[in-house]
């Protein structure tokens, strides 16, 4: 696309330049600070800076882009060589993982692990006779807060929790 638009600039100013030729070569006093000339073609002069001031544009918007692709393939390199490291990564951990499960599965079918496990039963036993035990005492403390109460007061709904009556 920026070579059609350069193209077609140029063929602009190349018809501009032809039809006014004699305009473009019409010989002026030329001034650049410094410097006076006494007849110069400032037309003509005019023409090729504009020509040149497009094709150095033109070049240094393509090295622009040249540069803007290097960094995009760079990047994706990196990203690429990332992947692949990631992939290798999980890779070997799954490889591990795989190892471990299947260490523990033969583990589980040769009977190694009934020594954690009968442990591990032990101590589900153990805390549930605990818990039946402080049930039971709870219990019976409620049975004898509740069940001492005469009968009177409990005919009347007065049954008091905080004293012994």
């Amino acid at each position: 696309m920026r070579t059609i638009v350069l193209i077609a600039g140029l063929v602009l100013l190349l018809i501009f330049a032809v039809l006014n030729f004699g305009s473009l070569m019409a010989l002026q006093p030329m001034n650049l600070g410094f410097i006076q000339y006494v007849t110069a073609p400032i037309g003509l002069i005019m023409l090729l800076t504009a020509i040149f001031a497009a094709l150095l544009f033109y070049f240094w918007a393509g090295i622009s882009n040249l540069r803007a692709q290097a960094d995009t393939a760079k990047l994706l390199r990196d990203m690429e060589t990332l992947r692949v490291s990631l992939d290798s990564q999980e890779g070997s951990r799954f490889a591990e993982l795989r190892s471990h499960l299947d260490t523990r599965m033969n583990a589980l079918g040769t009977g190694e692990t009934s020594s954690e496990l009968r442990a591990v039963n032990a101590r589900i036993d153990g805390l549930q006779q605990d818990m039946n035990l402080q049930l039971a005492q709870l219990d019976d403390y409620l049975k004898t807060k509740l069940g001492d109460a005469p009968a009177t007061q409990a005919r009347l709904g007065e049954v008091r929790l905080d004293k012994k009556l």
